[in-house]
């Protein structure tokens, strides 16, 4: 019975087989003349973040025998392919050039190709020449400032960081040096010195000046953090400090954050327990926006935080702090210390939303944008994907920004010129690229997402 059952079964299988290989198919049944499976050459180009000049070829052909690759530059020179290693060639002449691939294996061949186009500033991005390499992004944006940060001392040695400053940017922002810490260092004591040198260097080139920030508990001097005399002293010593600081200013300075970071990042995010919390109580940050309305009528009065975009429940937070300030108020500063991956573009519209419907103007404020929040210690550059992925978060930063109503709109500020400048590699210790300059201050992708961004 077993043998008769295995018998049958083989029948069924040679039946099976017979009717197969005579199925309708009229057409010969001598054998493809390629493979099932034909290799197809591939392969991804980007400019250099470094170099405008250099284009950076990946191969990423991918099939499952072994081929062989040959790449033709366009410019009278070829090379082996070598798997997936990134071939970097140079382009000095300007005009258009035609790259290919050519793989092969086991008699098949494919190719590949791809036009670029050279101008007098480098590789055209997409093979589009002059409106991203050569207008500058003040100029393309015209109707918000587009805002850098800077120091004395990059101010006072010149160079490639006031080039930068004056070719790109219309609205300066003192990183660090017009805080109470800097400009009040002892009591009765003030000294205006470095932010002069910032807002003289912008009056000099037809740029404005955002102040930032006269109260923020991180750079709040060891006086006053200590201050000896009673609650009713310190408010007055913070008026006078405010008010001082306005009038030295005034006409000089077109916005300020009066009061940054002001909210926890815990469980409803309350007011931080700073000093000026303490001794002026809960409304301090009201008083403090009376104090700088008071000193100059005309001045822009912003409220500046963090984390924004990526926690609702702050966002939630900071609106109510706002709400409670009423007319006192002009705007919102949203930090922008953002990833590649995000937060999400709807999140980062929220704030936009939120910022318009109360009729304030709208700041992004210290934008940057990692490139390694993996926080991957061993990482040793910013590689083709990323900084593409990074191109096109700022991309998207700037169309949201781009789209809220003109009323609204105010600046946006990158939080720094160069990466090797940026305070995100200190704070995280580990690599990162987060911004649109590389650190010979040649333009990466990112900048030209930016531009992009206003199109």
């Amino acid at each position: 019975m077993k043998n008769t059952f295995r018998n049958l079964i083989c029948l069924l299988a040679l039946i099976m087989a017979f009717s197969c290989s005579n199925s309708s198919d009229d057409s010969p049944t001598s054998g493809p003349t390629e493979l099932p499976d034909a290799i197809r050459a591939s392969f991804e180009h980007t400019i250099s973040p470094s170099d405008p000049f250099v284009l950076l070829l990946t191969n990423t052909t991918s099939y499952y025998l072994p081929y062989t690759g040959m790449w033709d530059y366009g410019n009278g020179t070829t090379a082996i392919a070598n798997g997936t290693s990134v071939k970097e060639v140079r382009y000095d002449a300007a005009g258009r050039y035609t790259i290919s691939l050519t793989v092969s294996s086991d008699g098949i061949t494919n190719t590949m190709s791809k036009d670029i186009i050279v101008d007098e500033n480098g590789i055209c991005p997409n093979a589009v020449c002059g409106s991203t390499n050569a207008t500058s992004l003040k100029d393309a944006a015209t109707t918000f400032s587009v805002g850098m940060i800077t120091r004395d001392s990059y101010i006072n040695a010149g160079g490639k960081h006031t080039e930068t400053l004056k070719a790109e940017f219309n609205n300066l922002t003192s990183e660090y040096q017009m805080k109470m810490e800097v400009m009040y260092p002892s009591e009765g004591n003030y000294d205006f010195s470095a932010g002069d040198v910032i807002v003289d260097f912008a009056q000099a080139n037809d740029m404005d000046v955002h102040g930032h920030a006269l109260i923020w508990h991180n750079a709040t001097p060891s006086w006053v953090e200590n201050f000896a005399g009673t609650d009713a002293e310190f408010e007055t010593m913070v008026e006078d400090y405010i008010t001082t600081t306005l009038e030295h200013y005034k006409g000089k300075v077109r916005s300020w954050d009066v009061v940054n970071e002001a909210l926890e990042d815990g469980s409803g995010h309350p007011l931080r327990n700073s000093v000026f919390r303490q001794k002026m109580g809960d409304d301090y940050v009201k008083k403090c926006f009376q104090f700088a309305r008071n000193a100059d009528p005309d001045v822009i009065l912003f409220y500046n935080d963090y984390n924004m975009a990526s926690s609702p429940t702050k966002r939630e937070a900071m609106f109510n702090l706002v709400d409670g300030l009423g007319d006192l108020i002009d705007g919102v500063g949203a930090q922008m210390h953002i990833s590649y991956n995000g937060p999400s573009a709807a999140n980062i519209q929220a704030v936009a939303d939120g910022t318009v419907s109360r009729n304030l103007k709208l700041h992004f404020a210290e934008l940057d944008i990692r490139a390694n929040p993996e926080e991957d210690p061993n990482v040793s550059s910013l590689s083709t994907t990323r900084a593409n992925a990074q191109k096109d978060k700022f991309k998207e930063v700037v169309q949201i920004y781009n789209a809220i109503p003109l009323d609204n709109k105010f600046a946006l500020t990158t939080w720094g010129v160069r990466d090797n400048e940026s305070w995100l590699l200190d704070f995280w210790g580990v690599p990162d690229w987060p911004l649109m300059f590389d650190e010979n201050y040649n333009k990466k992708p990112a900048y030209t997402g930016f531009l992009e961004g206003l199109q």
